[in-house]
């Protein structure tokens, strides 16, 4: 199972997300600490190589992995119309 860290933007978005957003967010990002690319997610082309996306709905959650340290670097969460900004 591999670790996660949260961008200071992810975690404000989540602290001022409505609840049961922040859950089902919260539910995705665990899926992902289990299993990386069975809950949906793909490479962020105009992004770094690194870089992935997960949709919840119509926000998304856009992460980097970082396998040699064991862990996902949640860098941005926000709504699809404004998370590629």
């Amino acid at each position: 199972m591999l670790d996660v860290a949260l961008s200071n933007q992810a975690q404000r978005f989540l602290d001022k997300a409505e609840h049961m957003l922040a859950a089902r967010i919260a539910k995705k990002i665990e899926e992902l600490r289990t299993d990386l690319f069975s809950c949906g997610a793909e490479r962020v082309k105009s992004f770094s190589e690194k870089t992935f996306k997960v949709r919840v709905g119509d926000y998304r959650i856009l992460y980097e992995l970082f396998l040699e340290r064991n862990l996902i670097g949640i860098s941005k969460i926000d709504h699809r119309s404004r998370v590629y900004d």
